[in-house]
């Protein structure tokens, strides 16, 4: 009898053109996937582990597997959203089933370090700084190294370089910058998610470049400043455009963000690495979270945009303590428009300003 009865509804239902009432909620908790960049990973999971304290049905998974499988995931929509440091190009982003959008959500730097016993602070100019990744200075007592560090007691020992073995939104700005400010660095290997180091050993993961670094005396590479400091790692001042050696911190990653603020694109693709200014340090980033501004499941997308409205309010101030810089406040309500752009069916998701 039961079976008949849905028989019955199922038939009227097609007659009369009615179907299940699809706006009525859901219940339940929400589980969000996301995928992608290891540069902002410790700062993501600080998030997560915030934001469901006080929304407890609010479920995320984000796993650092690197901007290009970020971008490869979110494309293929096997994830909510993707995370990548570098912009996507203009070829990527057509691949895409639909218009993705870029969130800004931290800044943070891409530092030089190193293991080298007796010594804690370097200082490279950007000619040494391609140098060694180019192999052409592959002695840590050359001369040139020398020169720029008088006080540093250099030993005649092997250069190791480590880099990035995976797609990798740290590698595509450590090599943006690289291509800026040497001819010979963009002519042989060019800039990108993944490029054809000239000299070293890969790793996975920024985690995998510093363990590489950390357990391998002579080694140098480059990381985000968060898996430097949290493995304490040396790491290089580098001399920017303006010829002032700066350190890696947040006041110099302002200061990166700062020009480019004036010239933002609308969609926000853009470098800032090797920016103008006498404070600026000259390997900083953006790092930008990817979704789609025509959600699929409005209940999910609709979580996804509260958790990203927390993320660039209330969530900013829990960057400094992980050595990230938080976003301007004029690009912050640049990022609430792009936010309340994003819907499903037509409808916007975001609950209110209130997140």
């Amino acid at each position: 009898m039961k079976r008949l009865f849905c028989l019955l509804l199922a038939v009227a239902a097609a007659i009369t053109g009615c179907k299940k009432d699809e706006t009525a909620p859901a219940s339940g908790p929400i589980d969000l996937q996301g995928a992608g960049a290891t540069f902002p990973y410790p700062l993501y999971s600080k998030w997560v582990a915030e934001y469901q304290k006080a929304h407890p049905d609010v479920r995320v998974n984000y796993q650092s597997i690197g901007s290009g499988g970020g971008i490869r995931q979110v494309t293929e929509r096997t994830v909510d959203f993707g995370a990548s440091d570098a912009p996507m190009t203009d070829a990527e982003l057509q691949k895409a089933p639909g218009k993705l959008l870029h969130v800004p959500t931290t800044l943070g730097a891409v530092v030089v370090t190193f293991n080298l016993q007796g010594v804690t602070a370097l200082q490279l100019t950007p000619e040494l700084v391609a140098g060694i990744f180019l192999g052409e200075i592959t002695r840590w007592n050359d001369p040139k190294l020398a020169a720029a560090n008088p006080d540093a007691k250099l030993p005649d020992a092997a250069i190791t370089v480590a880099y990035r073995s995976d797609g990798s939104g740290t590698t595509a700005v450590f090599t943006d910058y690289l291509a800026k400010i040497s001819p010979a660095w963009k002519e042989k290997a060019g800039a990108g998610k993944s490029v054809k180091f000239p000299v070293g050993l890969g790793a996975k993961g920024n985690e995998g470049v510093a363990g590489q670094i950390k357990t391998t005396p002579g080694t140098v590479g480059y990381v985000e400043l968060a898996y430097a400091k949290q493995n304490n790692l040396s790491f290089a001042s580098i001399k920017n455009k303006a010829g002032k050696f700066v350190t890696p911190e947040l006041g110099g990653v302002s200061a990166a963000a700062a020009g480019a603020l004036a010239n933002m694109p609308e969609d926000f693709r853009v470098s800032i690495t090797d920016a103008e200014g006498d404070t600026a340090y000259p390997i900083s980033s953006f790092t930008y979270i990817l979704l789609y501004e025509e959600q699929q499941d409005a209940r999910k997308g609709g979580a996804l945009v509260n958790f990203l409205w927390w993320a660039v309010h209330d969530g900013q101030k829990f960057e400094a303590d992980l050595f990230y810089a938080p976003l301007p406040a004029e690009l912050v309500t640049k990022v609430e428009a792009k936010l309340k752009g994003v819907k499903s069916g037509g409808k916007a998701l975001l609950a209110g300003a209130g997140g």
